[in-house]
């Protein structure tokens, strides 16, 4: 449980809209963990979660993913789409992804580190990842997104 719930308490900070832990109690409430407050600042701090001030000024939290200076949250999905990514097949709310031999896991990493709208998360073999679509989400734009990872020249 202390897992599941951290994960979800992860997830909602990378959505850069975690203004204070009250909004956190609440944000976990609506998915069903009875968190008190006193849990969710012992998890922030074990989350290695901090509280500073966005672009705009206002103060909101960040895990260090979100901190890492001078690398976007996607830098792992520029550095390997292109070397991994061969080929991408939108089928119902999941999109298939081929890639070369031994690659699936590192790439599904990437992809799920990268936090892409419309992405809900990945479940990759030796070759192969599923990548499932969010709720709403067209998975012909998310296989088009990904394979302008594969594609990017920089």
């Amino acid at each position: 449980m202390k897992r599941q719930r951290q994960n979800a308490i992860l997830k909602a900070v990378r959505t850069g809209k975690v203004k204070n832990q009250s909004e956190l109690v609440e944000l976990l409430a609506r998915q069903g963990f009875e968190a008190s407050q006193t849990t969710v600042s012992r998890d922030l701090r074990e989350l290695g979660i901090a509280r500073g001030r966005n672009s705009e000024g206002s103060l909101m939290y960040s895990d260090a993913v979100s901190l890492t200076v001078g690398e976007d949250r996607d830098a792992a999905l520029r550095r390997t789409a292109p070397v991994a990514l061969l080929s991408v097949e939108a089928s119902g709310n999941l999109v298939v992804v081929k890639t070369s031999p031994g690659s699936a896991q590192g790439l599904a990493w990437a992809i799920d580190s990268a936090a892409l709208g419309g992405i809900a998360g990945t479940v990759a073999g030796d070759d192969t990842i599923f990548v499932a679509c969010s709720k709403g989400a067209d998975s012909e734009n998310v296989g088009r997104k990904l394979m302008k990872y594969a594609l990017d020249k920089r």
